[in-house]
């Protein structure tokens, strides 16, 4: 369990469930609820994962800040929870949201746009 928040409410049949890394975090992918697109990655420890499933907003850690955040508190674009689940390991989170406005930090839409490594064949 992650050393920041040694008390989080996450039920504990979930946090049994989870594989965390090094630092106590899952990777959590934010899509899109009604099209499936894919919005951004995020990290989130028990207790991110906690208050994603209580508030209905998406909250995350913060790995360079080393805090929590939760996602349109600052800018105004908010995550707005409508599923959440894990993947068949436990390792990665999938929240599926109502994203209003902007995802990405760079004000785009998406995070994953810009940089299209491949199209398909």
């Amino acid at each position: 369990m992650s050393s920041r928040v040694p008390n989080s409410q996450l039920d504990p049949a979930v946090a049994a469930r989870l594989k965390r890394d090094a630092d106590g975090l899952v990777p959590a992918i934010a899509q899109q609820y009604d099209t499936g697109e894919v919005l951004m990655l995020g990290w989130m420890d028990d207790e991110a994962l906690h208050r994603t499933l209580t508030t209905g907003r998406c909250t995350y850690w913060s790995r360079s800040r080393q805090e929590y955040w939760v996602k349109g508190d600052t800018s105004g674009h908010v995550q707005h929870v409508k599923f959440v689940a894990l993947d068949c390991d436990a390792d990665t989170v999938l929240v599926k949201v109502d994203q209003v406005g902007a995802a990405c930090h760079t004000g785009a839409r998406t995070c994953f746009d810009e940089d299209v490594l491949t199209e398909g064949q």
